[in-house]
């Protein structure tokens, strides 16, 4: 808050942009200090475009041997001195020059806003006069709000609303890191968030071991866990951002989330000029093209694991049917390696009679969660594969891979619609469904 202060009585000293030629790139920089500062610029991606839709400016620092220094350092002496809020100006300003010159028509030109920055009154005046100068529209920005922690969130929520009248972009950064907390989407109601590399990470290990007592580790697909928080930011309205992306295996998992955009060393590094669209272009129609032969060969994976079950659980149904007991007609499904349980709704959704377990095995799994063994009355109306088993009646469906509730794990549930007695009713079945390789 010193800091803070001390720069609201501080106004921003005059600063003279040097234009010169770089590798072929015309760029601006200024001195500042010892320090000689300028511009790189990675590109944010579009995976559906299949192009740059934005460009995150980036501070370069070379002391007078030419030395590269870490924006780091110039950002942390600068705060020792008092001039963290001036330097942030000084590379927002440099930044807008920069990514003038460089004749973008619609990209974005994303912006990292010192912590602090956003709240100090002159910021938005000095950030509108230059754009106001350069001829830049406000909706071209993008500032990042970094996800850190702040005794004021109150505060920060309304200069973020302040900037967005103005016409600027709000993106949260390093969501996923730190202190990262979904109620900061609630409260500064980003257009976009940027989810930290350590999210990727963590998926990119595929799975970790679940450890379930009286049996062997078995696998949770941390993959899912990534496309779940994306498609959880896309339920609040938020666009989706992962950054850090450096491999092509990061690339497949990020496309396979359902994000919106990408940035990263993989797709593009950071340059003083702009990235090379049909290099992008093919990269991304390469990408995207690999993503389709994997999935559909996991489908067919996937149909090939599921079909013994599928018709040990027709036959069943058919007896069912023919007027033979639920305790008998799965014995066959329940036979199966995985399979955890059958039971029987009515149109309504509620459960008719027990849980048909047929192993012994089943009983060191389920006394984990001992309140919830006896299910009988009780009312799956709100599952997906009841409503499907009865929109397509006499037809097997399978749902995707979701929580059990017996046990919480990973459970896949057939279920169709048949008759029993004259009346309609709903045959479910339950799998474990751990992920395989290639799964």
């Amino acid at each position: 808050m010193a800091i803070a202060n001390q720069e609201k009585a501080k106004p921003a000293s005059p600063r003279r942009f040097e234009l010169s030629v770089t590798s072929g790139f015309d760029r601006y920089s200024v001195e500042h200090g010892a320090w000689t500062l300028s511009s790189a610029f990675q590109p944010v991606f579009s995976l559906s475009h299949m192009r740059a839709v934005g460009y995150e400016g980036l501070l370069r620092a070379h002391d007078a041997l030419d030395r590269a220094v870490s924006p780091l350092d110039v950002f942390g002496q600068a705060a020792r001195v008092g001039e963290a809020l001036q330097v942030d100006r000084l590379s927002h300003a440099l930044h807008l020059e920069n990514f003038r010159v460089l004749g973008t028509q619609n990209e974005w030109l994303f912006l990292n806003v010192y912590p602090g920055a956003l709240t100090e009154p002159y910021h938005i005046a000095a950030l509108l006069a230059n754009l106001k100068r350069l001829q830049f529209e406000p909706r071209r920005v993008v500032l990042e709000v970094l996800e850190h922690d702040t005794e004021d969130i109150e505060k920060l929520a309304d200069a973020v609303q302040n900037f967005r009248e103005h016409g600027f972009l709000i993106a949260l950064d390093d969501f996923g890191a730190g202190h990262s907390n979904i109620e900061r989407i609630w409260q500064l109601d980003p257009d976009i968030v940027k989810l930290d590399r350590v999210m990727l990470s963590h998926a990119g290990h595929a799975a970790h071991t679940l450890h379930v007592p009286g049996d062997s580790k078995h696998r949770r697909n941390m993959e899912a866990i990534l496309s779940g928080v994306v498609s959880l930011l896309h339920e609040a309205g938020k666009l989706v951002l992962i950054e850090g992306v450096e491999t092509e295996h990061e690339a497949q998992l990020a496309l396979a989330s359902g994000a919106d955009f990408v940035q990263g060393f993989f797709f593009g590094r950071p340059n003083p000029g702009l990235a090379d669209s049909t290099q992008a272009h093919t990269l991304m129609s390469e990408l995207t093209e690999r993503y389709r032969l994997q999935t559909e060969a996991k489908e067919r994976r996937v149909a090939a694991r599921l079909a013994p079950y599928v018709r040990a659980f027709e036959r069943a149904a058919e007896r069912l049917a023919a007027g033979e007991p639920l305790e008998e007609v799965c014995w066959n499904f329940l036979g199966l390696d995985n399979a955890a349980r059958c039971f029987l709704l009515d149109t309504n959704g509620r459960q008719a009679g027990r849980n048909v377990v047929l192993r012994a095995d089943r009983a060191a799994h389920e006394a984990r969660l001992l309140p919830l063994i006896d299910a009988q009355g009780a009312n799956w109306l709100r599952r997906p594969y009841f409503r499907a088993a009865l929109g397509d009646p006499e037809r097997v469906q399978v749902t995707k891979p979701y929580l059990s509730i017996n046990e919480a794990l990973p459970c896949v549930t057939l279920s169709v619609e048949t008759r029993v007695d004259g009346q309609r009713c709903v045959l479910c079945g339950d799998i474990d469904w751990f992920p395989e390789d290639g799964e």
